[in-house]
């Protein structure tokens, strides 16, 4: 049987020409809007060592950020698919880029941090090991040519 296509449409609307657009590297804002019909804007730059503004999200951040919650997204269900019930979930998710000299760069890496609280009775073994099985199916992890660990905490509730 042929897979389920999926298809996902977002705008990228730059709104950080100054006055004179890209005359210099300095002369504009690496500011722009995301963003999607129905879903509220989401204010986006470059990291602030590219120039950009530190309040804004920035794409390595997006990315990180792609991960840990298709990763959870998934958790979640295959914990309430096995019977384990989940009451907390939180991940201090961490990525890492390399710049090459010439400006280039990629990500080498992303650990995932999620501490998941579980109700009391809930198998903490079989909790643990579905973080491995929710790697194998989400979509982002699986599209991404980096490596992406977990250093997951599980704990009674």
């Amino acid at each position: 049987m042929a897979g389920k296509q999926h298809r996902y449409r977002v705008a990228v609307r730059w709104t950080g020409n100054l006055g004179e657009g890209t005359a210099t590297h300095r002369g504009y804002s690496r500011s722009h809007l995301i963003s999607a019909e129905g879903k509220p804007d989401v204010p986006g730059s470059s990291d602030p060592s590219f120039r950009g503004d530190p309040s804004r999200w920035n794409p390595e951040e997006l990315l990180l950020a792609a991960v840990a919650a298709c990763h959870k997204l998934w958790y979640l269900g295959l914990c309430a698919s096995a019977g384990v019930v989940v009451t907390a979930y939180e991940d201090a998710a961490e990525g890492e880029m390399l710049e090459e000299a010439d400006g280039a760069g990629q990500f080498t890496g992303i650990t995932l941090r999620p501490r998941v609280t579980l109700a009391p009775g809930s198998d903490i073994a079989k909790a643990e090991a579905l973080h491995d099985a929710a790697h194998a199916k989400c979509f982002i992890a699986r599209s991404v040519n980096f490596p992406i660990h977990h250093a997951a905490e599980t704990v009674a509730g």
